[in-house]
């Protein structure tokens, strides 16, 4: 089985503010690439589309509390702005 591809790395020019913070937005980045690679097999963001992560935010965070999306949709915006992509996302 190969290594997963380093989020924490990926993420790292764009994290900012505390460390908590950075610490929760990279646990949340991990539970999407996760989500993700089970989903469609790609574990690699750059190899990511927008319908990746929209459907992230509408099928698979639909059981958690509307707090628990938002901060799902701000870790999805880091990730967008580290893609280079201006998607905007809504709170699904």
């Amino acid at each position: 089985m190969s290594k997963l591809f380093d989020v924490e790395l990926f993420l790292a020019a764009v994290l900012t503010g505390s460390n908590t913070t950075r610490q929760c937005h990279l646990r949340q980045a991990k539970a999407i690439q996760s989500a993700v690679h089970a989903r469609w097999n790609k574990e690699n963001p750059w190899s990511w589309k927008k319908k990746h992560l929209v459907w992230f935010l509408s099928e698979h965070s639909s059981n958690h509390f509307d707090t628990t999306k938002y901060y799902y949709l701000l870790t999805i915006d880091i990730i967008s702005a580290r893609l280079g992509k201006k998607w905007k996302f809504k709170n699904l």
